[in-house]
């Protein structure tokens, strides 16, 4: 037998979609069956292994993301979108939650594939986020038929520029834990093993992210992502602190739990008012007047070397929340405009956001931002017929 004979074609397209990379696969192209679909994607990706070696993964957990696209599963929708964080250290797909960046990708896909008319000059693509169960709504800029490509937008963490893609993440508010404050409050102080007492902002919007002040974390907040990812002490209170806030609001009956079965959930975010920092990637010097908050955000319990769009989104609707620790720290000229300007690893993310302040909850009635996407390979990928034998 060949290598053609030995192992099963798979189609994918790789892309990135902002400052992440994901291969993009049709959901008729993977096994029905979630056991042995998850064996089929890890192999393509060659996890668990730190390199991927064998595999078409990326190393890092900002190019070892998967979209998996289908028909339309909703009357109100154009396709429908799953996420899959593939794991580098472990045997697991994580569906928990949705990547905003990868989902920026999604309609240029969508439009490329033919799976949605295209429309000139741009053709709204309304996608089924199906982790979160929310709809996401894309403005993709359209030439000659196909997804554009070349433009003047640029995004920090990604070389040149592009066409620009409006991405509108109102809808998903209350995405994992049903609510924007999954506890009721803008703050709560949680006892933390082996920590002691510490403060939270718990938010869920896009995805639930734990916010907590930089210098609680004895931090300035402008670290780069190496130097906090040196430090193993810092590290494990992090994790302790993340672990204790999702058995908190339930995503884990323990904290321990968190690291294995909950890695990609609830992100952490360490927050501080602006300063100057240097943006890893360039070496410049971002000014504290373009920021209106400055962040270091973790997944997957690793340093973000840019920030996640879904981490934008919460922490926009966050900002817009007396009471929480982002709305504390944030620029005060801020909590009167929607633009919100976040400093982060590899420059600054923008995000336009509004909360309304209702009395029984506060409702997020704004959240858009812009992306740059683009098809970089499409082709095959090949897995052994091996891989989906019954175990």
């Amino acid at each position: 037998m060949n290598g053609y004979e030995e192992q099963k074609r798979i189609r994918v397209v790789l892309m990135r979609g902002g400052t992440s990379r994901a291969l993009f696969v049709m959901r008729n192209e993977l096994p029905s069956d979630p056991e042995t679909r998850d064996r089929v994607i890890l192999r393509m990706y060659g996890s668990p292994d730190v390199r991927q070696i064998d595999g078409l993964g990326g190393a890092d957990p900002l190019t070892s993301k998967l979209a998996i696209i289908g028909p339309p599963t909703r009357p109100d929708v154009d396709v429908d979108y799953t996420f899959g964080q593939v794991s580098i250290t472990a045997p697991l797909v994580d569906y928990a939650g949705n990547c905003g960046n990868i989902s920026a990708a999604v309609g240029p896909y969508a439009i490329d594939e033919g799976l949605v008319d295209a429309v000139e000059p741009v053709t709204t693509v309304r996608i089924h986020q199906t982790n979160t169960r929310c709809l996401l709504v894309a403005q993709v800029p359209v030439r000659n038929g196909r997804a554009a490509v070349e433009g003047e937008y640029a995004i920090d963490g990604v070389p040149g520029t592009g066409a620009r893609i409006v991405l509108d993440f109102a809808d998903t508010a209350g995405a994992v834990t049903g609510r924007l404050l999954p506890t009721g409050r803008p703050s709560d102080r949680l006892d933390v093993p082996g920590v002691g007492p510490v403060e939270v902002s718990i938010v869920d919007a896009g995805t639930p992210c734990v916010f907590v002040r930089a210098k609680d974390m004895g931090l300035t907040g402008t670290e780069t992502p190496a130097e906090i990812e040196a430090d193993r002490a810092l590290n494990e209170r992090i994790e302790r602190v993340r672990g204790t806030a999702a058995a908190h609001i339930g995503i884990v009956d323990h904290w321990q739990e968190a690291a294995q079965k909950s890695p990609y959930l609830p992100f952490l975010a360490m927050v501080s008012p602006p300063a100057d920092y240097m943006a890893f990637t360039t070496g410049q010097t971002v000014q504290a007047e373009r920021v209106d908050l400055v962040s270091r955000l973790l997944f997957m319990l690793r340093m973000h070397k840019a920030y996640p769009v879904t981490g934008t989104v919460c922490t926009g609707a966050a900002a817009k929340i007396p009471g929480t620790i982002v709305y504390e720290v944030v620029c005060p000229e801020s909590r009167e405009r929607s633009l919100l300007r976040i400093g982060h690893p590899a420059g600054v993310i923008e995000i336009e956001a509004a909360v309304e302040l209702q009395a029984e909850a506060p409702k997020l009635v704004r959240a858009s931002l812009g992306r740059t996407a683009r098809r970089l390979m499409e082709g095959y990928a090949f897995v052994p017929w091996s891989t989906y034998a019954k175990t």
